[in-house]
């Protein structure tokens, strides 16, 4: 094989103020022509790093590069991309090695075309005129599997969908037909259904083109599908590394073990996850957590679970806490020249459940079904077009100004992005007190901070965050915050709208285990949002598949996940990315 990039010994380091971070330590890997590497782990462990180093996107300062050496293969000719000039690195950027974003609503321009923003690369790099980098561009919209590619051309980011934008970076990265493909996390937040697609497209044009690719991404689920080798990282150095079969089927390091094992889709509902740290502890502390493992598992055997009785109690004799009545939530999809609306998007048609108490009901579903409408709608957020909205016992429809204030105090939402949902400009302290102020729930500000405490140190958080600012922390730490606030007030009902797609698969069980322990201990009912059926199932009672605003099927969750009636169900669970690895 060809060596299209070698990087060796390369380190980096962070510098902000008088600290210093080492974001990398002696990396060296090697990427071939033809063949998909994966770089897996965490956020933190240096992936993304790694591959902005290897374009010089890395702003410096605050990087600082202590040592090593970045080698491309142009052609016949080997160049060091770190002493590359700014001109020359400009003319490799997109051209010969090109990138693919995490999070492409941010990466397009939000006031330009789709098609524009592509066919300006290619103008670009190949110096052809505007109306051949049209025709181009179409015809890589046509080719990365984009419907009604002519209209797309002319559409803005925001009114495709998020596989729609992805298939738009993805087609700017193959404009110029470029030697080294970097994707950095492109799937992570895409639905398991849209994300098997790209990944097939991926592959797709991997093998049409022999380019080589860098795959990162923090879930070896997803690796297993795709790439050729895996390179683990964590902490900034290589832990592990091989062919992807050797590595995810016997994996030598403990943090391999633990990425692989984090994952919900190996757990029965209820199971503790486990996370990294359990798996990075000394040989003594592991063996007294399987001791004390093998003990908890007898007993759980041997004696009667409360809570397990408690739901199928709830299951045999429901007692509703939320009713939904022939649910409409419409939107208008067109005008007449005189404003009259001539049609409608559908985002929830006709849709009829309940919600029992001390319940969790996942309902999952593609982007664009009508998930988080209805989540919304069922909290008074979204106002219905028809139908009932029954929540234990008094129809919001019908409640007042001062009844539908004390019943918001009743229900409460976790949002996907902690951050966009956390005022940048508020300590966190502030921000969980801020609902129980509103409400009046104590007196004394002193009452109010030390029940802020309080629920910091539920979420596995200390009294010292209490002054620090959303930016102050990690994903799954402003995770953790948010479920804080929506727990202030003690709700009856909460609903979890997608509130760990984003996170890493050990920050994912962490909070997942958390939402487990405060429901057994603020004996909330729950409304799980999520594309992903595997943690679904982990975490919910029951399961509602939602499509296109209508419900396709509802049931217990051991009998939708494994004897699914609808094709629909059946396609997102073959979806689940590394469902079949086995350990």
């Amino acid at each position: 094989m060809t060596t299209l990039l070698n990087i060796e010994n390369l380190s980096i380091d962070f510098v902000s103020g008088d600290a210093t971070t080492s974001a990398l330590q002696n990396i060296s890997l090697t990427i071939n022509k033809g063949e998909i590497v994966a770089i897996v782990g965490e956020s933190g462990s240096g992936k993304s790093v790694t591959a902005l180093a290897v374009l010089q996107l890395l702003s410096t300062p605050p990087a600082i590069y202590k040592a090593g050496v970045i080698n491309y293969r142009n052609n016949d000719k080997q160049i060091n991309l770190l002493e590359c000039s700014s001109i020359e690195i400009q003319q490799l950027r997109g051209n010969k090695i090109a990138m693919i974003f995490q999070e492409p609503m941010t990466s397009l321009n939000p006031v330009k075309n789709c098609g524009v923003q592509v066919a300006e690369a290619i103008v670009l790099h190949k110096k052809i005129s505007n109306v051949l980098a049209k025709q181009q561009t179409i015809q890589l919209f046509k080719k990365v599997q984009l419907p009604d590619p002519e209209k797309i051309f002319y559409k803005y980011p925001h009114e495709i969908s998020g596989g729609q934008k992805q298939r738009v970076m993805i087609a700017m990265a193959m404009s110029c037909g470029p030697d080294l493909l970097i994707c950095d996390e492109p799937t992570t937040a895409l639905d398991v259904s849209v994300q098997k697609n790209i990944l097939l497209l991926i592959k797709q044009l991997q093998q049409q083109t022999n380019m080589g690719v860098i795959f990162i991404s923090h879930d070896l689920g997803v690796v297993s599908e795709i790439a050729d080798r895996v390179i683990v990282m964590y902490k900034g150095k290589i832990v592990e590394e091989g062919n992807t079969n050797e590595v995810l089927t016997a994996p030598k390091h403990p943090y391999t073990k633990a990425l692989l094992a984090c994952r919900p889709v190996l757990y029965k509902k209820g199971e503790r996850l486990p996370v990294v740290s359990d798996y990075l502890q000394t040989e003594d502390n592991i063996k007294h957590q399987e001791d004390k493992a093998q003990v908890n598992d007898r007993v759980e055997i041997n004696l009667p679970n409360p809570i397990l009785n408690t739901q199928y109690s709830i299951i045999d004799q429901p007692k509703d806490l939320v009713s939904v009545e022939h649910l409409k939530v419409w939107y208008p999809a067109g005008k007449n020249f005189l404003g009259k609306v001539t049609a409608y998007k559908k985002a929830v048609d006709d849709v009829s459940f309940e919600i029992y108490k001390g319940e969790t009901l996942g309902l999952v579903g593609e982007s664009g079904c009508g998930k988080t409408t209805l989540g919304r709608a069922l909290l008074g957020l979204l106002p219905a077009t028809e139908g009932k909205i029954i929540f234990n016992g008094k129809a919001l429809s019908d409640a007042t100004a001062k009844e539908m204030r004390l019943l918001r105090k009743e229900m409460q939402i976790i949002f996907q992005d902690p951050y966009s949902s956390l005022n940048p400009r508020k300590k966190i302290g502030e921000a969980i007190a801020e609902p129980m102020l509103v409400h009046r729930l104590f007196k004394k500000g002193k009452e109010t901070k030390e029940k802020v405490m309080e629920l910091l140190k539920k979420v596995n958080l200390n009294a010292a965050h209490y002054d620090r600012y959303p930016h102050e922390f990690s994903g799954g730490q402003r995770q953790r915050i948010v479920i804080a606030r929506a727990l202030a007030l003690e709700p009856s009902f909460v609903v979890c709208d997608e509130s760990v797609s984003a996170l890493d698969v050990s920050v994912q069980a962490q909070v997942l285990n958390l939402l487990n322990d405060l429901k057994k201990e603020f004996g909330f009912t729950a409304l799980f949002i999520s594309h992903d059926l595997s943690v679904i199932r982990y975490i919910s009672d029951r399961i509602m598949v939602m499509k296109e605003g209508c419900i396709e099927e509802c049931g217990n969750a051991e009998d939708i996940y494994n004897n699914p009636q609808q094709e629909y169900t059946r396609q997102l669970i073959d979806a689940i990315p590394g469902k079949k690895l086995i350990l």
